[in-house]
């Protein structure tokens, strides 16, 4: 179960979204053998996949962290950064989880400006992924630039920067939704450039 991250790109996405699912259940399972509020041992509720407290009657479904990841678009450029973990050579889109009280969209605004400074608009929602690392579903987006300067946050983004689709730099592999949201890009791009060819 550890090694899950290691077969991105390296095994069908369907396979991988089972595993995935598989990970995240086994972990729920592992981490709510006691009830959240009075500490009672759960048990398995008897049609749902949920746990059920015995003694005060609290119901605990797996958890998803929602979070979204954006790809930013300027002309016929894409804006990718590379994470303060990451190395040096790996470059994605931005990301980040839904806060309390947040909409999706309004994440989408927060995270970009507070990630690399920018404001963007139009968004378009593009797809979603189960993500278990631990337990996101990430909601993917493009987006267009709107105004700013990158300005990287400290700490989090070590490096941004605008790409002309036609000269990518290493991005992740094709099982992750970030790679999708390049590989539309590229796509649409490719035809617009075959349009006015």
């Amino acid at each position: 179960m550890t090694g899950l991250r290691a077969w991105l790109g390296r095994v069908e996405p369907d396979f991988f979204s089972l595993a995935g699912r598989a990970k995240q259940i086994v972990e729920w399972h592992r981490d709510h053998r006691h009830c959240g509020r009075c500490g009672a041992d759960n048990q398995d509720h008897p049609t749902d996949r949920a746990k059920l407290c015995p003694s005060c009657g609290l119901t605990t479904y797996p958890r998803l962290s929602p979070s979204i990841i954006v790809l930013v678009r300027r002309g016929e450029q894409m804006l990718l950064a590379r994470n303060a973990a990451w190395p040096t050579s790996m470059f994605s889109t931005l990301a980040g989880f839904v806060e309390p009280g947040e909409s999706i969209e309004q994440t989408v605004h927060r995270e970009v400006g507070e990630e690399v400074g920018l404001a963007v608009g139009n968004l378009r929602y593009m797809g979603s992924q189960s993500w278990p690392f631990p337990n996101s579903l990430m909601l993917g987006f493009h987006a267009d630039y709107r105004a700013g300067e990158i300005v990287c946050q400290d700490g989090e983004i070590a490096e941004a920067r605008w790409f002309h689709f036609s000269q990518l730099p290493n991005v992740p592999g094709g099982t992750a939704i970030s790679r999708w949201l390049i590989d539309a890009f590229v796509a649409e791009m490719s035809r617009q450039d075959a349009r006015n060819a």
